[in-house]
């Protein structure tokens, strides 16, 4: 399973593509907003650190609007993903951009009919929201392994992204069930790396070195 960073902060960016584990981004207009500046040169900067897809969500809400904006985003950089909303509009959308060889990841997925109608719109990658869906009592990686059960059984070429990841246990969970990419903010990746007895187990081993160097050093000659 790959997994994607969800952020629009190029620094977090730079950080994460620094420990080579992140092969793609994902972005929205809250995360845009959040980082402040200009959206079409963040963007461009993080496309040019991270080689894999760069979702660029669209802000139009109609057809015409959701193209337009589609391809002004692909053009940005050969790496750049349209993002588009589970929406009748957006289904549309989806279909006239694919049909165009621009990549789409159909988002604010809630159940396995959205995914599927995503999919055969021509979309690359679909993004069930899995903590959104665990915050009103749904499964939210039930959802996940549904998608994947489908896609599989019907060989969709489409890829399940598994979004709304609110801590490490939902990335392996959905590494379990299948998922083809977790996208996650740096809080969740960073805990990912880490364990308290990694740091316990460091701080011994170099205490123990530190006391083998200073008894060496005492001994007589």
């Amino acid at each position: 399973m790959e997994l994607f960073l969800d952020t629009a902060q190029v620094d977090e960016v730079r950080r994460a593509a620094a420990w080579g584990v992140v092969t793609g981004v994902t972005t929205n207009p809250t995360l845009m907003a959040r980082a402040g500046g200009d959206p079409e040169a963040i963007l461009r900067t993080i496309a040019g650190l991270i080689p894999g897809p760069i979702s660029a969500e669209v802000i139009a809400t109609d057809v015409e609007g959701m193209v337009r904006e589609g391809r002004h985003l692909a053009s940005l950089a050969d790496n750049i993903v349209v993002k588009i909303p589970m929406t009748a509009a957006g289904l549309e959308a989806t279909h006239r951009l694919s049909r165009e060889g621009i990549r789409v990841n159909v988002t604010l997925v809630f159940q396995p009919g959205q995914a599927l109608l995503a999919a055969r719109a021509g979309a690359t990658f679909v993004s069930p929201f899995v903590g959104r869906l665990d915050d009103i009592g749904e499964d939210g990686i039930g959802l996940v392994a549904e998608i994947v059960e489908i896609f599989r059984t019907h060989r969709l070429p489409t890829r399940v992204l598994a979004a709304s990841i609110r801590h490490p246990r939902h990335v392996i969970a959905a590494a379990r069930v299948g998922a083809d990419i977790a996208t996650m903010p740096m809080a969740v990746l960073e805990q990912l790396m880490r364990h308290p007895l990694t740091d316990a187990g460091l701080e011994r081993f170099l205490a123990d070195w530190q006391a083998a160097q200073q008894a060496r050093a005492g001994a007589p000659a």
